[in-house]
């Protein structure tokens, strides 16, 4: 990651030399000052890397990634976006460090992963948070989410761009989960996040902590009951040959913030523009790539899968969650949850 950043700087420094050099023979001053709102001037070459943890067939890379990177190169303002997907760049808590730092770039990376470096945004992944899709795109697109977007990028040097929703979080095992009390004497899995964890006793789960990757053998074996997780990852991990039931609880909408760090100061105005322009596009890709992909699976399932349970009692699950987050968020968390809901109504 250092290397490409160093690439990168070097490549800008070498394209800056012959206009510095003739600036200092004509007499020019040696103030640096710049039109526009970055840092940069138009015709500046910069490639930026972008990197993810997703395979190129998922919708993060197809509708996201991608997009972002055709319609950043069809601006023609000087920019290049270079995709680094299936974390090729190390795992998500390695990139976010990284981007901070200004060793890398740009980032798709989940709330509650950003979490560790500014814990308030991981508030974005509390269950039942956002009402849908819809709901966490336009926050984050709009003025709803002034105070939250400046926090993060006061504490850590790193702007959010857009995000969108990768897909609601559903419950699986080997019995409908319906309402809160069906989840009693169940080990539920949930990811090892300070958010995840309050999620689970929000809802009424007892968690158990199980890496990803080894989640299918531990569910074979037993030693976890069930998980939750969206549907394209319970595809993508084949747990429905390990799992009799998925439940549609949608209890909690999947996160994907895109986020730039220092480099972003570095970019011309019209460059941060094709930028902003790349992403909003995605935003508005995903959801739907997302949402396609989503019905082919529950068809495929309901013709011989595993059990679709669509009649869960969402409101019941919702009201226990918001209580339970309004009772223990507190200072910038609780506002940040305050904000989300309050765009909702």
């Amino acid at each position: 990651m250092k290397t490409r950043s160093r690439r990168r700087r070097i490549a800008l420094a070498s394209s800056m030399a012959l206009p510095l050099l003739l600036a200092a023979a004509c007499g020019g001053s040696d103030d640096g000052g710049s039109g526009g709102g970055g840092g940069g001037s138009a015709n500046e070459e910069i490639t930026l890397d972008l990197a993810h943890s997703y395979t190129d067939d998922q919708p993060q890379h197809r509708c996201g990634a991608q997009v972002i990177a055709d319609e950043v190169a069809a601006a023609d303002v000087g920019l290049t976006v270079e995709i680094f997907g299936a974390s090729q760049l190390g795992g998500d808590a390695d990139r976010v460090q990284a981007v901070v730092a200004g060793d890398h770039d740009i980032d798709i990376q989940g709330a509650s992963a950003l979490g560790a470096v500014h814990e308030p945004i991981g508030v974005v992944d509390a269950a039942y948070a956002f009402d849908d899709a819809q709901h966490l795109s336009e926050f984050f697109a709009g003025d709803a989410s002034a105070d939250v977007r400046q926090s993060f990028a006061d504490a850590t040097g790193v702007e959010i761009l857009g995000a969108w929703s990768a897909g609601a979080r559903h419950f699986t095992a080997n019995e409908p989960i319906r309402e809160p009390g069906d989840l009693e004497g169940l080990r539920m899995r949930f990811p090892n996040s300070p958010q995840y964890l309050m999620n689970a006793e929000a809802l009424g789960a007892t968690p158990t902590e199980v890496a990803f990757e080894e989640l299918y053998l531990a569910l074979q074996q037993g030693i976890v009951d069930g998980q939750e997780n969206p549907i394209t990852n319970i595809a993508s991990q084949n747990l429905d040959e390990v799992q009799k039931v998925i439940s549609l609880s949608g209890h909690q909408q999947n996160s994907n913030l895109v986020v730039v760090g220092p480099v972003w100061n570095d970019l011309s105005e019209e460059q941060q523009e094709a930028l902003s322009a790349a992403v909003e596009s995605a935003v508005e890709q995903v959801p739907q790539c997302v949402e396609e992909l989503e019905q082919q699976q529950l068809d495929e399932w309901a013709s011989g899968g595993m059990e679709v349970v669509d009649d869960v009692d969402v409101d019941a699950f919702q009201s226990q969650a918001e209580e339970y987050f309004t009772e223990n968020y507190s200072g910038e968390q609780l506002e940040v949850y305050e904000a989300i809901r309050n765009a909702a109504e």
